[in-house]
Formats: C-alpha cells, sequence, structure tokens
C-alpha cells in the first residue's frame, strides 16, 4: 500500500469534516450584489428612522434570500457605520423612548411635541 492511499484511509474522515467545517466558514463576507441593493433601497427610503419592524425584516428576508440573522447584521452594521440620527432624535432616544413610539413622535423631519395636540385657550 503506498503511503498516500495508507494517509487519506487514516485521515480520510478527518480531512472530510474540516473540508466541510472549511467550507461553512467560507460564507462569511460581502452579501449577494442584489440582497445588498434591496436593503440598500429600504434604507434609502427609511433613513430617518431606520428600524425595520419584524414583518417588514421577515419580508426582506424573504425577497433577498438572506436569513433573519443576516438582516439584523446588515442594519446593526448600517446604522453604526452610516446613520447619525438628528438631534431631535437623539433627543428621543435619549429621553428613553423605544422604536414604536419614537417613530410616531418623529414624522417628515420634524419632532412632534406636545404642544401640537393641545386644544382649547
Amino acid at each position: 500500500m503506498n503511503r498516500k492511499h495508507h494517509l487519506l484511509k487514516k485521515y480520510g474522515g478527518y480531512l472530510s469534516s474540516l473540508k466541510q467545517e472549511l467550507s461553512k466558514k467560507k460564507k462569511k463576507g460581502k452579501l449577494p450584489k442584489d440582497a445588498r441593493q434591496q436593503l440598500l433601497n429600504w434604507w434609502e427610503l427609511h433613513y430617518k428612522w431606520p428600524y425595520p419592524s419584524e414583518a417588514q425584516k421577515a419580508a426582506l428576508a424573504e425577497s433577498t434570500g438572506l436569513d433573519m440573522k443576516q438582516i439584523n447584521n446588515w442594519f446593526i452594521n448600517q446604522r453604526k457605520r452610516h446613520w447619525k440620527p438628528s438631534e431631535d432624535m437623539q433627543f428621543v432616544m435619549m429621553d428613553g423612548y423605544h422604536a414604536p413610539n419614537a417613530a410616531a413622535l418623529y414624522m417628515d423631519g420634524h419632532f412632534m411635541s406636545e404642544g401640537l395636540y393641545r386644544f382649547g385657550p
């Protein structure tokens, strides 16, 4: 029996499991171009409040072919790298409001103060 055959017989199982492990890890890196473009389109439409709902994330996952973890990570990274909330929005966020409340208070680029909702003299 030659040396190569002997080594393959001895370590073949280990090598194939190692190959599988490495092929899983190779999937890291850039997302497919069309998926990135769809995420960027959503981002541009919702730049003032780039926090998609669970339903929106599920729809993005469906249309891009990405999984929810990839969608979540893309938005986390995108906000860290490219989003600067306006001063009004920073105030909302520091004041302890969460996404649904803040989105309702911040519309069309303006902070909706309680004064807008007062009635009477």
